[in-house]
């Protein structure tokens, strides 16, 4: 067995790895080429590419700061391709996008093409784009400079006590006005609508009649608003971990409370997959039922903060920043559930030193840096109904919904909008019931921590026209917890139209805290 050094510092690089890969959906990332003359045998304009990487091309596309005055002002998106590994039996283009809301589509087909390619049978070029206002399209920044920024937020956590909300309602009231100030016009040009038309311009220039997407996340919101403005001109789409647009548009409470509602559960489950592990495989488990166990531990940190010593620096875990690290680092990522109740079961023994370098990630200057195109856009989307001086009594409201979710994302995510300096001129609100030639096909996760499984239903219900599949597992988005029946369920469906029955339910590949989990087992295969 590895001594306690060894195994705390191994936990630690891996867990590093694991907020890597969610700190991902925060920074975004962009590669830009400056674009070439248009050129088209239609007419219509065409991107050109340039060569920037293995089978990746990519540009940059002007477009109108307001599609509703086509001549004005201009900002430019990046876009990248992977290209079809089969063109002879290419379709057209697949576009893609991640969610966050502003995560980089760019980023996700230079990370995930070469999959993507292999789901669909090398039949599509794989189109990513990064969205106005994020990564390397017009991205919104509310300060000077990384310093400026690390300055304001002296790594603040998320606060649970009431004289910290005060101090911390007062930064973002503080960050909203900045970000008015150095953005202007863009804020008011940067929702989900003005995105959509985005999209359906760069699905004209790449030829194609109509459009494949596969949005993920908030992603799925792009592609609803598209199905309903835009329904003759799908060809297919399919959105994995549905948001429901109702609820999301109802102003910024709404929307954050629509996608707590499995959060609590998903904890639960987290505890329940831990206990039926044993010891073996979760450090939580063997002192006796492991949800008394975790609740005892949360219990004691709401009220006294955990020595941590051996952070860097040293320092003290709090409660709000435990929560923070459930909400944003571990319910949503299966993968990462041992780790986690390894750090847990040191901080239960009265060291929180992993916890908390980790926790201090969630204020860093790199973190809030890569939360302020994802506010910009979730204020112009849903707009708060409260002003600042409400907004600590809409957290509290939250946290009936969600006690692990409410204070992260209604503090670091929510606050600012309820001070938000600007109005988007195009939002569409609805209705939400269109029928597409084809289904859209929607999978949802049952125990997903960020979009519940009952917006798919939703979903379902609300378009004329879609088919869902359920995933039964754990975490935000099916890949979350792999399954080879809903990778090959959505690639047949991208690629031939067909859906599978109504009520299709797709088992997880293996479960948490399987020491071999993410690698596929036979019997998660379909032939």
């Amino acid at each position: 067995m590895p001594s306690k050094a060894r195994t705390g510092g191994a936990l630690l690089r891996r867990t590093h790895r694991g907020l890597a890969v969610v700190l991902a959906a925060l920074v975004v990332l962009a590669i830009v080429v400056p674009v070439g003359a248009d050129a088209s045998t239609r007419g219509v304009p065409s991107i050109s590419w340039t060569a920037c990487g293995p089978r990746l091309e990519c540009a940059s596309v002007a477009v109108p700061l307001d599609w509703r005055h086509p001549g004005g002002p201009t900002i430019t998106l990046a876009v990248v391709r992977h290209l079809a590994s089969r063109p002879d039996l290419r379709i057209g283009s697949l576009f893609v996008n991640p969610g966050g809301p502003g995560d980089s589509g760019v980023a996700m087909v230079a990370g995930r093409g070469d999959a993507l390619d292999a789901q669909t049978d090398g039949r599509f070029d794989i189109v990513g784009w990064d969205p106005r206002g994020a990564g390397g399209s017009a991205p919104v920044s509310c300060f000077a400079d990384p310093a400026e920024r690390a300055s304001f937020w002296q790594d603040q956590p998320v606060p649970t006590t009431r004289p910290d909300e005060r101090r911390y309602l007062a930064k973002t009231v503080e960050l909203a006005q900045r970000c008015g100030a150095r953005n202007g016009e863009l804020l008011a040009h940067i929702s989900t609508t003005d995105t959509v038309r985005d999209l359906d311009h760069l699905r004209q220039l790449v030829g194609d009649r109509r459009l494949t997407f596969l949005g993920e996340s908030t992603g799925t919101l792009i592609g609803l608003t598209y199905a309903n403005l835009f329904p003759r001109r799908v060809r297919a789409m399919a959105l994995d971990g549905v948001e429901d647009p109702v609820r999301f548009l109802a102003g910024t409470a709404s929307a954050l409370a629509q996608s707590f509602t499995d959060t609590d559960p998903t904890f639960r489950q987290f505890l329940r997959r831990c206990e039926a592990a044993g010891p073996d495989r979760c450090a939580l488990a063997g002192h006796g039922p492991v949800a008394p166990y975790v609740e005892g531990v949360l219990s004691r940190l709401r009220h006294h903060p955990i020595p941590a010593p051996s952070a860097t620096p040293p320092g003290e875990l709090t409660y709000g920043e435990a929560l923070t690290l459930l909400k944003f680092a571990v319910l949503p990522d299966p993968a990462i559930w041992p780790l986690a109740a390894a750090l847990l079961e040191a901080a239960a023994q009265g060291d929180a030193s992993d916890m908390e370098t980790i926790a201090r990630g969630y204020a860093s200057e790199e973190f809030h840096r890569g939360l302020e195109p994802g506010i910009a856009i979730l204020c112009a989307d849903s707009p708060a109904r409260q002003d600042a001086s409400a907004w600590p009594r809409v957290v509290h409201r939250l946290q009936a919904i969600s006690r692990v979710g409410a204070a992260p994302q209604g503090w670091a995510v929510g606050a600012p909008c309820a001070s938000w300096p600007a109005r988007v001129a195009d939002r569409y609100t609805g209705p939400w019931n269109a029928t597409t030639p084809s289904p859209i096909l929607l999978v949802g996760t049952r125990f997903d921590p960020n979009t519940p499984l009952v917006n798919a239903r939703l979903a379902e219900r609300r378009l004329g026209n879609a088919v869902l599949v359920t995933h039964d597992g754990y975490g935000h988005l099916s890949k979350a917890d792999p399954s080879s029946c809903v990778v090959q369920t959505t690639g047949r469906y991208l690629v031939d139209l067909s859906t599978p029955p109504h009520g299709t339910v797709c088992p997880s590949d293996r479960l948490p805290f399987d020491p071999d989990f993410g690698q596929p087992t036979v019997s998660g295969t379909m032939g």
